[in-house]
């Protein structure tokens, strides 16, 4: 592992591997390098290009310097680019697909964007309730990281009652608590539209980077409906739909999408 210190003075871990074009991958909520897709597909990319993971702050080997701000994210994020070399591709699945949209639309040296499944509600699902995240506070608060990821797993994911009760038994469930106090911060990069208030939608479309938007062909109709919305709010996004693919994006069928994408 590397690191580096963002522009608050936080330190940031990452890791590189392969050789070329330098690529950022970002991950979702509860995600970091150790445990998430993004090693996964970092193998498989870095055949074809130099590819950076790295923890976002808050978890994994990253310190979290308070108070959280979206700010702080996207200056982590430009500290990476610049160790990359100055200019990156960037790719965020789910609510790191809504950090590098935020990325391109605040100006940082991006030369492709993808985004997979930004999980922002725009119609067709109930809105998240506007108590959701004041809950989700006060678990944290008191120390109750279980019930934390229970809440987001039930609310926020809207998981069947019976599977979110059956979570304490899997053996990822300890490193799912471990970043439980993070999900706030994924949930501040939806511009809380989930509850009905301000979308970050108008400023991503100020966008000026070349961006790809996508989804999965077996994921929730308002999500599908949701990418949708976005794509046609940035100017030339491109959208697409991969065949087969829930939320759980496999890998195996992102990566050369993604390689096709940047070397176009």
């Amino acid at each position: 592992m590397s690191t580096f210190v963002s522009s608050d003075g936080t330190t940031i871990g990452y890791e590189r591997s392969g050789d070329g074009p330098p690529v950022i991958l970002v991950d979702g909520a509860l995600c970091w390098r150790e445990s998430g897709p993004a090693r996964p597909l970092a193998q498989r990319l870095a055949p074809d290009f130099t590819v950076f993971i790295y923890d976002r702050r808050g978890r994994g080997e990253s310190g979290d310097t308070t108070p959280y701000s979206v700010e702080r994210e996207v200056d982590d994020l430009a500290g990476l680019i610049k160790v990359a070399g100055g200019s990156a591709f960037l790719y965020g699945i789910s609510s790191g697909a809504a950090l590098v949209l935020e990325a391109a639309s605040r100006g940082l040296p991006v030369s492709k964007v993808a985004a997979f499944e930004t999980p922002i509600v725009t119609d067709e699902r109930a809105p998240i309730p506007a108590d959701y995240v004041p809950r989700l506070n006060e678990y944290l608060a008191n120390g109750r990281r279980g019930k934390a990821v229970k809440h987001f797993m039930r609310t926020a994911i809207q998981l069947p009652a019976p599977m979110v009760a059956l979570m304490g038994l899997m053996p990822a469930w300890p490193k799912l608590k471990r970043v439980a106090h993070t999900l706030p911060y994924d949930h501040a990069l939806l511009g809380d539209t989930a509850a009905g208030h301000e979308s970050p939608i108008p400023r991503w479309s100020t966008s000026v980077v070349p961006t790809l938007i996508m989804d999965g062909g077996r994921s929730p109709q308002w999500m599908r409906s949701s990418q949708r919305n976005i794509a046609g709010a940035i100017p030339g996004a491109h959208y697409r739909t991969i065949p087969g693919q829930t939320h759980m994006l496999k890998p195996d069928a992102i990566a050369p999408i993604l390689r096709e994408f940047f070397v176009s």
